[in-house]
């Protein structure tokens, strides 16, 4: 070997050694990088040990250390969390959390968890509320047909309410009442149940039943108490023309301004004012209720006549027999 190979030689063990000791440094260093610490695992029998190790997830230590977590244990922090600040690892039964979970909450009370919050506020508040009237019935003796009249109608009364609540968030959470106060007493309705006698008087007949009870009309409340007579009529129209009137002011014989749908002439055996009810003509305006406002001269006691807005819509209606209602004031 002549001295070419001889150093070719040298510089490759100088270079495989120099290989060995960089490798063993990195070692060396990744060594001294890694951080051991001694980490503290309870088990869930409550034997405790201490081991120590450069791994930081839950899971990993468990598993270095050959830990294996059933189906029914729970593990703190959560297997896929980092070590935490305590170094302490904590398994546990299932059940023994949940029952830790129950009694943490029935410790818990309302108090205490209002406290907890600095958002809540408390506010008192002053309501006024509604107080409903109440019906009262009264029965009337003797035999007959009864009829309801009312003789006294009720009024709602009035209380103002004191409370106490609590928002937390802007959200009421809590109310408490303080305080009643009763501004205005209730007056109750009455309603008597009088017996009437069913008579017939030609082609009249004392109602059964009181149509105005159960509308809702201004004429129909006016007259709620009263008893009607149900009458055949023989109806026609009019309106305010020469033609019907023989003149054009549009004012009844009662004085007042006869309007469509609710002045009716009607014979001298009815007094003005008088309210009647016609049942065929309750899709119309104002329900079917009309009002005795006018006389005319060919108009009998057995005849109405319905005051229209045009001539046209009197020719329109013609004559009609209809069944009425009427109240007698």
């Amino acid at each position: 070997m002549n001295k070419t190979d001889k150093a070719s030689v040298s510089v490759r063990k100088i270079l495989a050694i120099c290989l060995i000791f960089i490798f063993v440094m990195g070692i060396g260093v990744m060594a001294t990088n890694a951080k051991f610490v001694n980490v503290k695992i309870i088990l869930s029998s409550n034997y405790e040990m201490t081991v120590l190790t450069a791994k930081t997830k839950i899971a990993d230590i468990l598993e270095e250390n050959h830990i294996t977590v059933l189906e029914d244990e729970v593990v703190t922090p959560d297997l896929e969390a980092e070590i935490s600040d305590n170094k302490t690892i904590k398994i546990t039964k299932a059940s023994e959390v949940k029952q830790q979970v129950a009694e943490t909450e029935e410790s818990v009370t309302t108090e205490e968890i209002l406290q907890n919050y600095n958002s809540v506020k408390e506010k008192i508040i002053v309501e006024k509320v509604v107080i409903p009237y109440e019906t009262i019935t009264k029965e009337a003796t003797g035999e007959g047909t009864k009829q309801n009249k009312v003789i006294q109608n009720g009024i709602n009364g009035l209380k103002e309410i004191t409370y106490k609540v609590r928002y937390q968030n802007d959200i009421e959470i809590e109310r408490i009442e303080m305080s009643v106060k009763v501004i205005k007493e209730p007056v109750n309705k009455i309603i008597e149940v009088r017996t009437i006698q069913v008579t017939s008087r030609g082609s009249e007949r004392v109602a059964t039943t009181n149509p105005a009870l159960t509308a809702s009309t201004v004429l129909a409340k006016s007259v709620e108490g009263i008893t009607p007579i149900v009458k055949n009529f023989n109806t026609s129209a009019y309106c305010s023309c020469s033609k019907c009137c023989g003149k054009s002011t549009g004012i009844t014989a009662s004085g007042a301004r006869a309007s469509a749908w609710y002045t009716v002439a009607a014979g001298k055996g009815y007094k003005m004012g008088t309210v009647i009810y016609i049942p065929a003509l309750a899709n119309k305006p104002n329900g079917g209720w009309f009002k005795v406002q006018d006389r005319g001269g060919a108009i009998s006691n057995s005849k109405l006549d319905i005051y229209m807005d045009s001539h046209s819509s009197a020719l329109q209606y013609g004559r009609k027999t209809v069944e009425c209602y009427v109240y007698e004031p």
